[in-house]
């Protein structure tokens, strides 16, 4: 089975499929970034606003978390699964 384009996704399944990105890269001893979720979903480095959203709406499902929660700059932010 392939990867559904970004566009026919809804909300739930983006942050499904964010989720499972940060749990591949987690097991793979790597931490997800903006920049690795672009490329997951082949957004354009100019719209990382896109996943910016993305990674805060699973945040905010509990399913993902900053690596480094002291770190104040988001654009080196690292994000693990919630269990990790």
């Amino acid at each position: 089975m392939g990867y559904k384009k970004l566009a026919d996704m809804d909300k739930a399944d983006r942050v499904r499929a964010c989720y499972q990105h940060a749990c591949l890269r987690h097991v793979s001893n790597d931490h997800m970034t903006n920049s690795s979720l672009r490329e997951r979903f082949s957004i354009k480095d100019e719209n990382y606003s896109m996943a910016s959203r993305i990674i805060a709406d699973t945040i905010n499902e509990d399913l993902i978390k900053p690596y480094d929660p002291d770190n104040t700059s988001r654009k080196h932010a690292k994000y693990v699964p919630f269990w990790a």
